[in-house]
């Protein structure tokens, strides 16, 4: 049997799960160690749930594409922030973790970032995404041979 889309969600998925588990364990750190006053468990929950997700799901949707109208790995990684960022605002804003105002915006009342800075925030995030899904991601999908 042939588990190409199982092999495309697994390949996905390994980036953002070894990330987070790293994130967790700084949270952990500055939460319990350094008594840091960031809420981890309403920080943590949105990307440990979703993000895996939606890699192994957007690796899922590279192979299925046809070679004719498929993007390059790194371009059409670099296309997830723009799903990514609307979608855990949106889900922040709901929920009440964040909150625009005058200076810019506030994440879970112990994190500020002015407009000033969140303007170069994305980019730099799409720059990232781009770097992970063509280097490691593509080396992943080669290695299964889905690539």
């Amino acid at each position: 049997m042939n588990y190409r889309y199982l092999r495309a969600y697994m390949a996905g998925i390994v980036v953002p799960t070894a990330f987070l588990l790293v994130v967790l364990v700084v949270f952990c750190l500055a939460r319990f160690v350094f008594r840091a006053p960031v809420p981890i468990e309403r920080v943590i929950v949105f990307p440990m749930a979703l993000i895996p997700n939606l890699f192994g799901a957007w690796n899922m949707l590279y192979v299925a594409l046809s070679p004719r109208h498929r993007l390059s790995i790194g371009a059409h990684g670099a296309l997830l922030p723009f799903a990514l960022l609307p979608l855990g605002f949106t889900l922040g804003v709901l929920l009440g973790l964040v909150r625009i105002d005058q200076g810019g915006l506030e994440g879970f009342q112990a994190v500020r970032l002015s407009y000033v800075h969140a303007v170069f925030v994305f980019p730099v995030l799409v720059v990232v995404y781009y770097l992970v899904w063509k280097y490691i991601v593509g080396f992943l999908n080669d290695f299964l041979g889905i690539g």
